[in-house]
């Protein structure tokens, strides 16, 4: 079953941009693990320092490796280097996945109708 992280990070502003690019090795590391759909970092327009976290795994084993795995514990660290000011995250389990758009490309916001 899928599992998906959002987090926001709150950095302090005037070194969010480098701290991004400085964070590029543990990113590119957490991407290549066994498991990992999606990981992206993205610097928030609106908000100056904010970071938007967007993660997806296979499973909760392929999650528990990615926390296991030393690059998650160096990006931790790099953000505590960073000026961080603070972060939320929340993990969500996917008991089903399926397109947005059905076979008309129509964006469907329910589940389990698709093909009708």
């Amino acid at each position: 079953m899928p599992v998906l992280i959002s987090a926001v990070i709150d950095l302090a502003a005037a070194g969010a941009e480098q701290a991004l690019r400085d964070a590029q090795p543990f990113i590119a590391a957490s991407r290549a693990e066994p498991g990992c759909i999606a990981y992206d970092w993205a610097l928030d327009p609106a908000t100056p320092g904010r970071v938007h976290v967007f993660e997806a795994w296979e499973s909760e084993e392929a999650l528990a490796g990615h926390f296991r795995d030393p690059s998650y514990a160096a990006m931790r660290d790099h953000l505590g280097r960073s000026g961080l000011v603070s972060a939320r995250s929340a993990k969500y389990r996917c008991d089903l996945v399926e397109p947005v758009y059905d076979a008309a490309g129509v964006p469907q916001a329910h589940f389990g109708r698709m093909g009708r």
